[in-house]
């Protein structure tokens, strides 16, 4: 039987597009994590100056014409106008891409206006098409909130699969000593996990493989998306990091009711079939009984004796979602024990992790703190309806 050699034409190749001045410092952040791999990096931008300073791989200017390399003054209509008069060169840009991650923050100008351009050209070449954006944190004003809103509807038919990722709740989970600009940090942060969390699906071998058909059938015209990475150590390791990762403290939604979900247990040599079948059972008991659900499972040596779960949940009732019929929920387990046991036991919740002793060290450096001290009633402000207040934090309202 004759013997087949992969190479690297063979894999699935995977873009992660930063655009705009907040895409831009996401991709940074990536790059310098040093944690996603087998992925290329662009960074798109009407600012000339923004992107000589970017570590992307690709550097892409819009609009130089139309902007002359100055930017676009928060104004999403220029961001718009600068990417189509790239049009042609963003679509040489994305064709024969597998998949395509686009990235901003949502309320300025570049970001705004050309993400849902570069996302339908994107979708048009054929490319399984996911973006991870942000919306501004209330301090920065009623009209950038108001053009983040505008920009994430537009994008929402643009693309398979949307996370929206309210740099608000940040708030409300870390640390009121952080500084301004760790605060940033970790909002580019989390777009790099929600990223990671699926990229490592395709990329990483694994003992029970998933691979990127697994991941489109998920993905595909999916709409809103969970996307979650729990970790933790020690007794009941697996039970712990499984609800991490369905809990996501900063993402609005739980896993309850989706109709697609694909995750992947990973632990090192000692991980045990008991371990992978109590996680696997409590992803699956939150999910829809019909829910289309591929699991993976990895060995990795240098996890020691932790365990992470990585989860993309999709196939929500859209209009509920953002109409207000629906209120996530945990089936039969309480979010607030969820996130207690975690910090007890070493958790990291979806997209932020809760430090325990018991976790290894080089876990406790790779992302800032996130504070699990119960948040007080009155945090609600005008900007905000229930259901952008992740499930943990609505308990008691």
């Amino acid at each position: 039987m004759a013997l087949v050699k992969p190479s690297n034409t063979t894999f699935a190749k995977i873009k992660v597009i930063g655009v705009g001045g907040g895409g831009g410092n996401a991709i940074n952040s990536m790059i310098s994590s040093n944690l996603i791999q087998g992925v290329e990096f662009v960074a798109v931008n009407t600012d000339a100056q923004a992107l000589l300073t970017n570590k992307a791989d690709t550097k892409f200017q819009i609009g130089s014409n139309y902007t002359r390399g100055l930017g676009s003054g928060a104004d999403p209509e220029v961001g718009r106008q600068a990417a189509e008069e790239s049009r042609e060169k963003l679509k040489e840009l994305v064709f024969d891409t597998d998949m395509v991650f686009i990235t901003a923050g949502m309320g300025g100008g570049t970001g705004t206006g050309a993400c849902p351009i570069i996302a339908e050209l994107a979708k048009e070449a054929g490319a399984l098409t996911v973006a991870v954006v942000t919306k501004p944190f209330v301090f920065e004003g009623v009209r950038r909130m108001g053009v983040a809103e505008e920009g994430i509807e537009q994008l929402r038919d643009k693309v398979d699969t949307l996370i929206v990722i309210p740099n608000q709740r940040l708030l409300d989970v870390v640390d009121r000593k952080m500084t301004l600009m760790d605060a940033f940090h970790l909002a580019d942060n989390v777009l790099g996990q929600g990223v990671q969390a699926i990229s490592d699906l395709i990329i990483v071998p694994g003992l029970i493989n998933v691979d990127f058909a697994d991941v489109k059938t998920v993905m595909s015209d999916s709409g809103t998306a969970l996307m979650g990475i729990g970790t933790a150590s020690g007794e009941n390791r697996a039970i712990t990091a499984a609800r991490a990762a369905i809990s996501s403290p900063l993402l609005e939604l739980s896993i309850e009711g989706a109709k697609g979900i694909l995750y992947t247990v990973t632990g090192g040599d000692d991980l045990t079939l008991a371990e992978v079948s109590e996680a696997s059972t409590i992803i699956q008991q939150t999910a829809d009984p019909d829910a289309n659900i591929i699991f993976g499972a990895n060995i990795d040596k240098e996890l020691g004796n932790t365990v992470k779960i990585s989860v993309i949940a999709t196939g929500f009732d859209e209009n509920k979602l953002r109409y207000g019929g629906y209120r996530p929920r945990f089936g039969a387990y309480d979010a607030a024990a969820k996130a207690k046991v975690a910090s007890q036991q070493g958790g990291a919740g979806a997209f932020g992790a809760v430090q325990s002793s018991q976790q290894p060290q080089q876990n406790m450096q790779s992302n800032p703190v996130i504070n699990d001290q119960p948040v007080q009633e009155d945090k609600k402000d005008e900007f905000e309806d229930e259901f952008d207040i992740p499930a943990f934090l609505r308990q008691g309202k």
